[in-house]
């Protein structure tokens, strides 16, 4: 089965690139309440970010939609919600969530991945696929018992396309157990060892235990592994690198912290 790497700090990276402009003039007022200009430019470059085209009109519809959320805003003051803990403790999330993005993007900023580092990420990543790619099929069932009755009826002619109906991975079920062109680095290593051992159209002899439960592999295909150019691959090499900073970064603070 295929790994995916950690995601531990993504929900941490939102909105990092996010630019707040301060203006003197307020964008509007509402009963004597000025609206700072501030927050008409942190609403626009989040729009931005997610590909809006900066026009006279999103400006507009930005401007009412402040408009709007601070008569409620008033509103909601004139009963006293503010006070409710609980409507406290979720301002103070919110809070607090603006002061995360602020310190982590200053973190991006003065911890910045080099072209260096790219590069050996790259040739470290390369390093750990190897020279060849596999294309195999698998049949997962959850007892010894059941992957030996898969093998003995592949030895009697049946199909590995009809007997991966019984697999217990959704992905590659419908697909006759088909898993796509992978490394060996990409699957558990009790599978990968098995993989790379066969030929190309052999299954395996005996089933193959991993966390997931037992396999039988086929190898439909090997071939020499092509890797892309770094440059194709740069901005998520990136974002890999910071990512896995961001995490370190934040396991050292914790295991700094005095937590009782």
């Amino acid at each position: 089965m295929k790994r995916f790497p950690s995601r531990i700090a993504l929900a941490l990276l939102t909105a990092f690139f996010a630019h707040v402009a301060i203006a003197a003039e307020p964008l509007a007022t509402v009963n004597g309440t000025a609206i700072p200009s501030s927050r008409a430019a942190a609403m626009l470059d989040e729009q931005r970010a997610q590909g809006a085209e900066d026009t006279q009109q999103l400006r507009d519809a930005i401007r009412e939609e402040l408009i709007r959320r601070e008569i409620l805003a008033q509103e909601a003051s004139k009963k006293g919600l503010e006070k409710k803990p609980e409507i406290q403790a979720q301002m103070e999330l919110a809070r607090q969530a603006i002061l995360i993005r602020a310190y982590i993007q200053d973190y991006v900023v003065t911890n910045p991945v080099t072209d260096a580092d790219v590069r050996k990420e790259y040739e470290d990543i390369k390093g750990r696929m190897g020279s060849k790619e596999y294309k195999p099929r698998h049949v997962l069932v959850e007892t010894e018992g059941e992957a030996n009755e898969i093998i003995a009826k592949l030895r009697a002619g049946e199909s590995f396309e009809e007997l991966a109906k019984r697999s217990l991975d959704p992905g590659s079920r419908e697909r006759g157990g088909e898993l796509g062109w992978s490394s060996p680095g990409m699957f558990v290593e009790p599978f990968a060892e098995a993989m790379v051992a066969l030929e190309k159209g052999q299954y395996s002899a005996a089933p193959v235990r991993s966390d997931f439960g037992f396999h039988v592999i086929m190898l439909d295909d090997v071939r020499e592994l092509q890797a892309p150019p770094i440059d194709d691959v740069k901005p998520q090499l990136e974002q890999r690198l910071q990512q896995q900073r961001i995490e370190q970064h934040l396991m050292e603070l914790r295991a700094k912290a005095d937590v009782k």
